[in-house]
């Protein structure tokens, strides 16, 4: 009886092995599962300006919004120096104006005025020793001495040239200033609205603010401390956008395309998935990082990915181990079924 039934045992065994086997060989992956840790991006603020830290007003772990204030500066030294440029530049505007208006009426007509006066003393000069000159030569020289003579010429020519003097400065008070005396006033000017622009920024970089929406990660300034350009103060973790750092196999890799959508699980919260999608495939392979936890290509090449995670509740934290969920598409299934 026993040796009856072995060739049926047998043949019972060989078609469950066959059936096995090809389920195996011809079984569809419905997804792909990946492997990798939280990220997100963080950034290091500092204070542009080297002074005394009069107030910080966060904690480690406040959530910040985009333009609050942070930390302030002492403001004790910026603030005179800015009235002091601002004076500056108020004076020099007007000396500009005072240049592109040119001459008043009043200064003109004084210059005419003094122009007029000249003429009078020169005419007046001009005829005394015209006078003189007459009376000598119809004396023979013996009427007017040489000295009256000579006092009457020096006088006539000094007149004569006041009024050349008082011409001239009529015609530049018509013409009023030139036009390089401007010019330099102008630049003058624009150097003084330069340094008023400068001190008004350092005194809005007095107050260090936030970038963006972000979690202070960490706090390093203090009241009294001496900030510096060099010298964080604090460090914002960016809470959006969140992505998943995981490495993709050479042959999934023509699976998986950006925009591709995916499903995220991480081990704190095993009821809960997150939704993202594919933003990043690298372009260059390289080796399985040694944190990477795969099972079975350690020694492979991979290629990363960012897979980015929608978290309005900012629940994921930077370096929590995670899992990926890429659903394959029909085609993508059609293509794994067929594949020997």
């Amino acid at each position: 009886m026993v040796k009856r039934w072995m060739p049926i045992a047998l043949v019972v065994a060989a078609a469950g092995a066959a059936a096995w086997w090809l389920t195996q060989h011809h079984a569809v992956r419905t997804q792909i599962v990946l492997y990798g840790n939280v990220d997100l991006r963080q950034v290091d603020l500092a204070f542009n300006n080297s002074e005394r830290i009069a107030a910080v007003l966060v904690q480690e772990g406040d959530r910040v919004k985009r333009g609050q204030v942070l930390a302030r500066l002492d403001t004790s030294r910026l603030e005179p120096l800015l009235a002091q440029a601002q004076a500056a530049m108020d004076a020099q505007r007007d000396v500009v104006e005072r240049m592109h208006h040119g001459s008043r009426p009043e200064e003109i007509a004084e210059a005419r005025a003094n122009v007029a006066l000249e003429e009078a003393d020169a005419r007046e000069a001009a005829r005394k020793y015209d006078r003189l000159l007459s009376v000598s030569k119809a004396s023979g020289g013996k009427a007017v001495s040489r000295l009256d003579l000579d006092d009457a010429k020096a006088a006539a020519d000094v007149a004569e040239a006041r009024l050349n003097v008082n011409r001239k400065a009529l015609a530049l008070a018509v013409a009023g200033p030139r036009k390089e005396d401007v010019a330099q006033a102008e630049a003058q000017l624009a150097s003084e609205e330069a340094q008023v622009a400068l001190l008004k920024q350092e005194l809005a970089d007095a107050e260090l603010r936030a970038p963006m929406d972000a979690t202070v990660s960490s706090r390093v300034a203090e009241p009294g401390d001496m900030s510096s350009p060099q010298k964080t103060a604090f460090t914002l973790a960016i809470t959006d956008p969140k992505w998943v750092r995981a490495y993709l196999s050479e042959p999934d890799l023509g699976r998986v395309h950006p925009g591709m959508e995916a499903t995220v699980t991480v081990d704190a919260f095993p009821n809960r998935s997150f939704a993202g999608w594919v933003g990043f495939i690298s372009p260059v392979a390289e080796f399985t990082p040694k944190t990477v936890e795969t099972e079975d290509l350690r020694s492979s090449l991979v290629y990363e990915i960012r897979v980015f995670v929608k978290d309005p509740d900012d629940a994921l934290r930077l370096g929590m181990p995670a899992t990926v969920h890429l659903p394959l598409s029909g085609t993508a299934q059609a293509a794994q079924g067929t594949r020997p």
